[in-house]
């Protein structure tokens, strides 16, 4: 597994973030958590960040609307939606995309972890998303 490669967390629920950066923390990534899409995108780590993992409920600018924004504007982020609300629509929409995986809170450590991998090795088979 790759070590220190950026993982950013775009979550408003600061519970959760926190959670998730103390998570990528005990698998050896560095970490940046934002609180919503626009501290993101304002972030100097926008550029460094070699994995997203984002809530698709927030508040402004969601998940998915935050991963279509970096298509159009050339930061084609390997991207890992979250979310407590699963939406067929949303699904399709966020996989049709690109989107590495979209995930059910809670989810499994182990199926983040795979798809975290999905997302930093290039070639690495797509991951099945529940």
């Amino acid at each position: 597994m790759p070590q220190l490669s950026l993982i950013s967390v775009v979550e408003d629920d600061q519970f959760f973030r926190e959670s998730m950066r103390r998570l990528m923390r005990s698998l050896g990534y560095d970490v940046a958590t934002f609180p919503s899409a626009a501290d993101f995108l304002a972030s100097p780590r926008l550029a460094d960040t070699a994995c997203l993992i984002a809530d698709i409920h927030m508040p402004a600018m969601s998940g998915l609307e935050l991963y279509e924004h970096l298509i159009e504007t050339g930061y084609a982020i390997p991207t890992i939606l979250v979310t407590a609300y699963p939406d067929d629509v949303d699904h399709t929409r966020a996989l049709n995309g690109g989107v590495i995986c979209y995930l059910r809170k809670p989810f499994d450590e182990h199926h983040l972890v795979r798809c975290l991998r999905a997302a930093l090795q290039p070639g690495t088979p797509s991951v099945e998303n529940p």
